[in-house]
């Protein structure tokens, strides 16, 4: 299950679900709703579940903003892995709105720092699927008490100005206690480097 960040569409993540199901794997990308005022977290959830269906021994995947979706997901669906790209990694009790300067990290940047490392035409493809983002669930609590027990991985991308590498690195050993994969590429890597990243995955 591939997760998307705040204001986009899921169909970014398509190369890689492609990729993916060319070694064999069912790789759904799933749309959250994003644009819905009456949407917070818990239904962003709601849209991950809906979508696993009776599917076992699911592998959720995060990006950005679907850090704070995928643990929800954990705590609710069989899963048996979670994999965070550059993802935001919430706190117990911690809005999304106070994640940037809870974690010292206090502006999101523009869309040169989102779209960095991309070709023109990469990022012509990337905005394609940029939706609106409502205010919603960026006000209301992470409502788990602790990180779910479900195994844990952080790919960390070394080229990424969004969320830069050296606060990601410290923020993966604080929060979640473990050393991140690292690899090359931007926030977006997906777009860039999709083989490279479904191979990652695996």
């Amino acid at each position: 299950m591939l997760i998307p960040g705040a204001g986009c569409d899921a169909g970014y993540w398509g190369q890689v679900a492609d990729e993916l199901r060319g070694l064999g794997h069912d790789a759904i990308p799933v749309s959250l709703p994003s644009e819905d005022d009456s949407a917070g977290l818990a239904e962003y959830a709601d849209a991950v579940v809906e979508a696993i269906g009776e599917r076992r021994d699911v592998v959720v995947v995060a990006h950005s903003f679907g850090g704070f979706t995928a643990p929800l997901v954990c705590d609710r669906a069989p899963v048996q892995r979670m994999v965070l790209v550059s993802a935001m990694i919430p706190a117990p009790g911690e809005a999304p709105g106070d994640w940037w300067a809870a974690t010292g990290h206090s502006t999101a940047g523009d869309d040169d720092v989102f779209y960095s490392g991309l070709t023109d035409e990469q990022r012509a493809a990337a905005e394609k699927y940029e939706r609106g983002q409502s205010e919603t669930p960026m006000t209301l609590p992470w409502p788990l008490g602790a990180w779910p027990d479900v195994p844990t991985r952080f790919i960390l991308l070394r080229d990424d100005r969004f969320f830069p590498a050296d606060f990601m690195r410290e923020l993966v050993r604080t929060r979640l206690g473990i050393e991140p994969v690292e690899a090359d590429g931007g926030h977006m890597v997906m777009m860039s480097r999709p083989a490279e990243l479904a191979r990652l995955l695996l």
